[in-house]
Formats: structure tokens, sequence, C-alpha cells
């Protein structure tokens, strides 16, 4: 499975942005799909994941109520609706295709990442 992140940008606290993840291969609905971010100097975090089939979700306590997960298993497309941003969640968001879990350890593949930017 190959993975391409978009979407990301500046945008003011409070603002909003919906970054897109691309994949490619015939066996993307086999896989669970999650979004991590890595701020300057601090290690990657998760963000939320979403099941193979969609029908599960989990977020990090910190994202609940502000972020969507949601996957397009025809359009082969994963994306991560963020409302309600803050300057704290500026970080490279990856996305990525592996297990249901919350840790990255289990994701085997990684898109490139997209910049997100809020200001304060």
């Amino acid at each position: 499975v190959q993975l391409q992140a978009s979407g990301g940008g500046l945008v003011q606290a409070g603002g909003s942005l919906r970054l897109s993840c691309a994949a490619s291969g015939r066996t993307f609905s086999n896989y669970a799909m999650g979004w991590f971010r890595q701020a300057p100097g601090k290690e990657r975090e998760f963000v939320a994941a979403i099941s193979w089939s969609g029908g599960n979700t989990y977020y990090a306590d910190s994202m609940k109520g502000r972020f969507t997960i949601s996957r397009d298993n025809v359009k082969i497309m994963v994306y991560l609706q963020m409302n309600s941003l803050k300057p704290e969640d500026t970080a490279v968001y990856y996305c990525a295709a592996g297990s249901y879990s919350i840790s990255k350890y289990s994701f085997g593949y990684w898109g490139q990442g997209t910049l997100v930017t809020v200001s304060s």
C-alpha cells in the first residue's frame, strides 16, 4: 500500500482543515488506517484510527470532539477533519495503514506527511 497525504497548510487558531490520504493498492480495504503527528523535537504521536470497514474509530483524548477520521473504500481515501484547531496542533501529520491500534508500531505503511501550522 502506498500512501500520499495532503491538505496541510497555515490556519488561524479556531479554524478548520481537512487532511486527505490517497492510497494505492488493491488491499486497501484490508487495513485499518491511522493518523499520527509529529511536532518539532517531539515523538510521533497517535491522533486517530479507523477500522478497515470504517465501523470503529478511536481518538487520542486531546482530539476527541474536534477531529473526525473517515474513509472511503471505493475512492481509496482516508480523511481527517480537524476543527477548533489550536497552536499546539501544529505538526507534520502522517497517514498510515496497518492494524487497528493506537501504537505506531502496528502500522507498517506510511505516507510522507503534510505540515499543519496553526497560528495564534
